[in-house]
C-alpha cells in the first residue's frame, strides 16, 4: 500500500485486531470472571462474520457476557426471550395501522422488531417452536428480513448470539438442522472452577460491578472482517480441513470404522468454510498473518459439535461428540507443509 495513503495497511489492521482482542479481554474481565475460551470463541466468530450458539445450563452468565460484549464493541443491542408463545412477528416486526392526525386517513406502517440491531441475543432459543426459530434463518444467512412484499436490510455489522439450554431439560425444542448450520460455532459454557466461582460470589454480593469501556466500533469491526478474508492460507491447511470434514461422513468411501459405527451423518461443506474463516480470525487475533494447523485444531470442535450427529450406538456406549471430534483430529494427517510454518 502507498505510504501516502491515509488508509491503514493490512499489517496495521492486523496489529489493531490483535490489540483490540487483548483490550476486549481486559474490559470483559471487569464483569465476567474466567470463561477465556468462551470469550475467545465468540470474538473469533464476530471477526469472521459468523453467528454463535452458546450452550450451557442457566445461571452461567451467558446473557451478561453478550450484553457486556455489545457495550465493549459499541454496538446496538437487543435481547429476545424465546418462549413457547413467541411469534415470528415478535422478532421481525409487523405492520401497525396508524391514523394521520391531520388528514384522518389510516395507513399501515411497519414497526421494526428487535432483530434490527447490530447484536441480537436470542435467549434460550430452544424454548420456542421451530416455526418461530425459523424466523431467524433469512436474517442469519442474507442479513435481510422479508415482511410481506418488502425486503429490508439489517444493520451492519449484524450478529446473532443465541443461548440454548441442554436438550435433555424439559420444555425445549431441538433446533432444525438448517437452523443449526447457520451458526458458525456452538460454544459450550461450563461451570466455573472453584477459584472462579469464589470470585463470582465476592463480586456479585458486594459493591456494584465496574462498567466496561468502548474498545472498538461497528465500522472498525466491518473493516477487520474484510482483513480476515484476506489472510493467506496454505494448501496443506486447506487439505487438512478437507480431510477433517470428509472423515466425519459415514457414507464417504474409506470412512473409518468408528465413524460408521458412531455417526448418523457428518459435516457439510459449510463446516469447512467456517473452519477456514475461524482459523484466519484466530491467527490475526494472535498477531499472525498466516493460518497454521494449530489454528484449525483449535476451532474444529466449536465448528463440528453441532454438525455431526451421533447415532444410537454412540449414545448406548456413552460416546460424546467431543470424543468423536478429538478422535478425528488424531487420525487426520497434519501435512508436510506444516514444517514450513
Amino acid at each position: 500500500m502507498n505510504e501516502a495513503s491515509s488508509e491503514p495497511s493490512d499489517l496495521d489492521s492486523a496489529k489493531f485486531l490483535a490489540g483490540a482482542y487483548v483490550r476486549l479481554q481486559e474490559e470483559l474481565g471487569k464483569v465476567i470472571v474466567g470463561q477465556q475460551r468462551v470469550i475467545e470463541e465468540l470474538l473469533i466468530a464476530i471477526f469472521a462474520r459468523g453467528h454463535c450458539l452458546m450452550q450451557g445450563v442457566p445461571g452461567l452468565a451467558k446473557t451478561l457476557l453478550v450484553s457486556t460484549l455489545a457495550g465493549a464493541m459499541d454496538l446496538s443491542y437487543q435481547r429476545i426471550q424465546f418462549t413457547p408463545d413467541l411469534m415470528p412477528s415478535d422478532i421481525t416486526g409487523t405492520d401497525i395501522l396508524q391514523e394521520d392526525p391531520e388528514t384522518g386517513r389510516r395507513r399501515f406502517e411497519f414497526q421494526k422488531g428487535p432483530i434490527f440491531a447490530n447484536l441480537l441475543l436470542a435467549d434460550e432459543i430452544n424454548r420456542t417452536p421451530p416455526k418461530t426459530q425459523a424466523a431467524l434463518l433469512q436474517a442469519m444467512q442474507e442479513r435481510q428480513v422479508t415482511v410481506g412484499s418488502r425486503t429490508l436490510n439489517l444493520p451492519e455489522p449484524f450478529f446473532v448470539l443465541a443461548t440454548q439450554n441442554p436438550i435433555e431439560q424439559e420444555g425445549t425444542y431441538p433446533l432444525p438442522e438448517a437452523q443449526l448450520d447457520r451458526f458458525m460455532f456452538m460454544v459450550t459454557v461450563h461451570y466455573p472452577s472453584r477459584e472462579e466461582e469464589l470470585e463470582v460470589l465476592r463480586r456479585t454480593t458486594g459493591a456494584l460491578a465496574e462498567r466496561v469501556g468502548r474498545v472498538i466500533s461497528g465500522g472498525e469491526i466491518l473493516r477487520l472482517q474484510e482483513i480476515v478474508r484476506r489472510v493467506p492460507v496454505g494448501d496443506h491447511v486447506f487439505h487438512f480441513v478437507l480431510d477433517i470434514i470428509r472423515m466425519t461422513r459415514p457414507n464417504e468411501p474409506g470412512a473409518s470404522d468408528f465413524v460408521r459405527h458412531w455417526l448418523s451423518w457428518g459435516a457439510g461443506p459449510r463446516a469447512g468454510q467456517y473452519m477456514i474463516l475461524a482459523g484466519k480470525a484466530r491467527a490475526l487475533m494472535r498477531g499472525r498473518l498466516m493460518v497454521t494447523i494449530e489454528d484449525i485444531e483449535a476451532v474444529a470442535a466449536p465448528v463440528l459439535r453441532h454438525r455431526i450427529i451421533p447415532n444410537f450406538n454412540a449414545e448406548a456406549e456413552g460416546i460424546t461428540v467431543e470424543q468423536i471430534v478429538e478422535k478425528v483430529l488424531t487420525l487426520v494427517p497434519r501435512g508436510k507443509g506444516e514444517r514450513l510454518l
